[in-house]
């Protein structure tokens, strides 16, 4: 991890980090409008885009990477917050029902065995929601906050790792079009600004939102087809099989051993 908790503590607590909140936050509760009575985990620094579920979730906590360090979440009340190792989640097997996933994939050491660790917590029918930074977007570029650091990805890079750790895309989206300053002219019309970019260059969003879910058999790879023969090929040192005899010799045959019986009795 190459990003500190304290430092993503500092920028949510910024103007421009209330507007990341706010934007990404509305996209999020659009693609899950319900969840009572369902389990719902952030992983990474999730914490953020998690208050509004809280009336919600049966179960509700963030699991922070230890080497990214921890806050106390919520601010009132018993912390729901836990340090954990990326690649081994405190987590029982098919545990989680919704998992969004933040500031976490881009700085994994090892980003297939973090995925599957994913994997094994989601339910039968969990899903999860990645939020990346976007390689082509001018949030990857600016290091003066936490989407311009770590790995950013394409969304063919994306999808390649989450297809590769059998968790499949459902929905994909962009956002963060505004770009990464504090003006104020800028927050105020950042859901305008959203909207147009939107329609206009949506390649270019800051960061990407891919909906996944998990698949329970792994897919079978097709292979070449295998090349139908002519006729069989004879092994060196292998005779041949015998054809089989046509009505007429078979009877001759049967006469003939019944004479050869008929001799030995007699």
């Amino acid at each position: 991890m190459s990003i500190d908790a304290g430092e993503l503590w500092q920028f949510y607590d910024s103007a421009l980090g209330h507007t990341v909140r706010r934007l990404i936050g509305m996209r999020l509760r659009a693609r899950w409008r319900h969840i009572e009575g369902e389990t719902l985990f952030g992983l990474g620094y999730a914490s953020p885009f998690m208050g509004s579920f809280r009336g919600e979730a049966r179960r509700i906590g963030s699991l922070m990477p230890a080497q990214q360090g921890a806050v106390v979440w919520p601010h009132a009340g018993d912390s729901m917050t836990v340090l954990v190792e990326p690649e081994h989640l405190p987590l029982p097997d098919g545990s989680v029902d919704r998992l969004i996933v933040v500031h976490f994939i881009e700085h994994a050491d090892r980003a297939d065995a973090a995925m599957a660790e994913i994997w094994r917590v989601l339910a039968a029918e969990g899903t999860a929601l990645f939020i990346v930074p976007n390689r082509s977007g001018i949030w990857a570029r600016v290091d003066s906050q936490p989407f311009g650091q770590g790995r950013p990805y394409t969304r063919r890079q994306m999808e390649r790792l989450l297809r590769n750790a059998r968790l499949t895309p459902i929905d994909f989206a962009g956002a963060l079009q505004i770009p990464p300053v504090s003006r104020k002219v800028v927050l105020k019309s950042a859901p305008a600004i959203e909207r147009i970019g939107a329609r206009i260059m949506p390649g270019f969003a800051g960061v990407m939102l891919l909906e996944v879910r998990k698949e329970l058999v792994r897919p079978i790879k097709s292979g070449t087809p295998a090349e139908a023969l002519s006729e069989l090929v004879r092994l060196p040192g292998a005779k041949a099989a015998p054809t089989g005899p046509s009505r007429g010799t078979r009877d001759d045959g049967i006469r003939t051993a019944a004479r050869e019986t008929d001799n030995e009795c007699g």
